[in-house]
């Protein structure tokens, strides 16, 4: 299953120090075990996005997994891809970059041809063949369309497809230079919250998360003395103010890491798909691990 992880520390910049898919060594386990995709999305001084990402298979250069990628950010959005829509390139590797912000997604979205229909001119901010890099156009479009308003570009582009496409999960991590969204929609998959104070629990702490399987870690010295708001597919560690957003919940973490939660999509999907809907490969991208 897809790995999502956002942090934001603003309007501190942070260094954070990220392992993506620390796996052994072996080719005929890295055949069954490894992702087909690891990305991270920062943005520099200026406000200038950047994004690093490879699609990472058995076959492939494992350099940029197995380094640790040192950056400094106020915001940071980590992806760990197992392929549901699109061919393994770098072009269908998350997180996407559109119009300043950066994007990642975890679930599966049909009916493509009518998403594509629905975007217009605006399919062309799709450089790939996923239905996560069109379900961010559609985001940006809305986006766009609000006057820049963030969350009502999330929540109208969400109402649309959760109303009018086949899905299977729309959980997803936006970033800006200083401003972090999280949507968790249906049920189907998990997304946790925790708003760490300085230190963690105990007030001594650097942040060190790891996540199952050792396909994600982070970690930042700096966190030790400041406060942190942080966005994961799973716990990450054993601290137990880990909170699961609640279907259909909208999390922005603003200037200052002040927190606000709307329910934007409070209906179920009008068109559900299981795990026996999906062909096979996005069925087994969509297993927990």
């Amino acid at each position: 299953m897809c790995r999502l992880f956002g942090l934001s520390s603003a309007p501190r910049r942070t260094h954070a120090t990220f392992w993506l898919l620390d796996a052994p060594d072996s080719l005929s386990l890295q055949s069954r075990r490894d992702p087909d995709g690891t990305g991270l999305g920062y943005f520099a001084s200026d406000g200038t996005p950047h994004v690093d990402k490879a699609p990472m298979a058995a076959y492939a250069d494992r350099a940029f997994a197995e380094d640790a990628r040192r950056v400094e950010s106020a915001t940071f959005l980590a992806h760990v891809r197992f392929a549901s829509t699109g061919s393994l390139e770098a072009r269908n590797t998350h997180p996407f970059a559109q119009e300043g912000r950066l994007f990642a997604h975890n679930g599966v979205i049909e009916g493509l041809d009518a998403l594509d229909d629905r975007l217009g001119p605006d399919r062309s901010l799709v450089r790939g063949d996923t239905d996560s890099e069109r379900f961010f156009a559609l985001i940006t479009r809305e986006t766009r369309a609000h006057g820049g308003d963030v969350r009502a570009g999330i929540e109208s582009a969400a109402r649309w497809i959760a109303g009018n496409l086949p899905l299977f999960a729309l959980n997803l991590v936006l970033i800006t230079s200083d401003r972090l969204w999280a949507l968790r929609y249906p049920d189907t998959h998990e997304l946790y919250v925790l708003e760490r104070p300085p230190g963690g629990r105990h007030g001594t702490r650097h942040l060190d998360h790891s996540g199952t399987g050792g396909r994600m870690r982070v970690h930042s010295a700096d966190l030790a003395g400041h406060p942190s708001v942080v966005v994961a597919s799973e716990r990450m560690d054993d601290n137990p103010d880990w909170r699961l957003l609640e279907p259909g919940e909208l999390l922005h973490v603003g200037a200052g890491l002040r927190t606000s939660r709307h329910h934007v999509v409070p209906h179920a999907p009008a068109h559900p798909l299981t795990l026996d809907d999906l062909r096979p490969e996005a069925a087994a991208s969509q297993q927990a691990a």
